[in-house]
């Protein structure tokens, strides 16, 4: 485990299959999530990590009838962010220009791509250079 305690933080392959379903479908039972599953995992399953969830802190519940309904609190852009920058220390020391170089020299990235990249890059220079950061 990392000293900062991140990791337990991370989600795992399921929790962020629930946590997609949460965002495209919004509060949900866990019956709603075990049938928007692939391959429907056992509603206990389901039930058991929708309470981890919550215990992290990414959803909220609330009691509707006799049954709890899950809303996300995590937004899918920090989920992406948190795990982009997970990869990041973990794989690549922390370089985001090994992850890139690693991506290019791959060829994972197109040539389109790469010139919405460019121009990315150049706005973000532009907008420093005009002392309006994109941070």
């Amino acid at each position: 485990m990392e000293p900062s305690g991140k990791k337990s933080l991370q989600l795992t392959r399921l929790e962020l299959q629930i946590m997609q379903v949460l965002w495209e479908h919004g509060a949900s039972s866990v019956q709603a999530v075990q049938q928007r599953l692939a391959g429907e995992p056992a509603y206990t399953t389901v039930q058991t990590m929708l309470n981890i969830l919550q215990r992290k802190g990414k959803v909220k519940r609330k009691l509707i009838g006799k049954a709890y309904e899950y809303r996300p609190v995590l937004s899918r852009e920090r989920a992406l962010r948190e795990a982009a920058g997970d990869l990041v220390d973990r794989v690549f020391g922390g370089s985001v220009d090994a992850l890139l170089m690693s991506l290019i020299q791959n060829r994972h990235l197109d040539s389109a791509t790469l010139e919405r990249l460019k121009d990315v890059i150049e706005r973000h220079e532009k907008a420093s250079e005009d002392g309006h950061g994109t941070d």
